[in-house]
């Protein structure tokens, strides 16, 4: 049950550091930047955790993992947001744990239950759903669904290393070091400090990231893959009810989006409940 509650924990602040990240971008030209402030606070927030419990041996494999996720998701998670906004980037984000789940039952062994089946099936269709949008609005673009989709796949390969390294190293110390990973890749893409303005804008989504990834690997240390991702999946429901309260008039929300949500949590809960 703590497992549970920590992945939920998780997937509540994931899905709010995507909207206040899309609150956030307006007025910025920089893409690059807005990753870096956001991944820089969050390594603050997760470097902070770790003092209550650090544990440093084993920790580099992480580093690695971090080049992963959030080094390249990150990017690709901020550019989706900016070209098809808060709320199809979480349903879209939202079908990882298929990838996730997919990875861990052929290289982790972990059973393989009907729930399993039907969970992917019900997250597959929310994406065809989203995918298949007719009256898009103008700021909806096929390479915006396409960053997503590579953002996807990238959370799912960590979340499947996380877990099989989850023995080396305390939680919090193992999301510290992700995260300084993701650091390191976000500047070099950037090739600059933050400004100051940046990392005010970006403070909200970075203090609510670094939160999420604390939540996420304690979760990890205490629960399977097929547990944990389908419930942290559940992101894409918080990510679109905050959007439709905070920037709806920008989403261009539907039912097509809504049933797409929709069905991707459901998805994601039936997987879980298969624990």
């Amino acid at each position: 049950m703590t497992a549970v509650l920590l992945a939920l924990g998780s997937a509540a602040l994931f899905g709010g550091m995507t909207v206040a990240l899309r609150l956030a971008l307006p007025g910025l030209r920089d893409a690059s930047a807005a990753t870096l402030a956001t991944v820089v606070v969050a390594l603050a927030v997760a470097v902070a955790a770790s003092l209550v419990r650090h544990d440093f041996h084993g920790a580099w494999p992480f580093l690695l993992t971090g080049l992963l996720a959030p080094g390249g998701s990150q990017a690709l998670f901020t550019l989706a947001v900016r070209e098809i906004g808060a709320s199809r980037t979480s349903v879209a984000v939202g079908a990882a744990p298929l990838v996730a789940v997919a990875i861990a039952l052929v290289f982790l062994d972990e059973p393989l239950r009907l729930p399993l089946v039907l969970g992917a099936l019900a997250i597959v269709t929310g994406g065809v759903l989203l995918a298949a949008e007719r009256d898009r609005p103008g700021h909806l673009r096929a390479r915006g669904l396409l960053f997503a989709a590579g953002a996807a796949t990238m959370f799912a390969t960590r979340d499947n290393l996380v877990r099989a390294l989850h023995a080396d190293a305390s939680p919090q110390t193992a999301a510290a070091a992700t995260l300084l990973a993701g650091a390191v890749v976000a500047a070099l893409w950037t090739r600059r400090a933050p400004t100051r303005v940046e990392l005010t804008r970006l403070a909200p989504a970075g203090v609510m990231f670094g939160l999420s990834y604390v939540l996420l690997f304690e979760a990890y240390w205490r629960g399977r893959v097929t547990v944990v991702s389908p419930l942290v999946a559940t992101e894409s429901l918080w990510g679109v009810g905050l959007a439709a309260l905070l920037v709806r008039h920008t989403e261009g929300m539907g039912r097509r989006l809504a049933l797409g949500a929709l069905l991707v949590v459901v998805g994601g809960a039936v997987i879980g409940a298969a624990r």
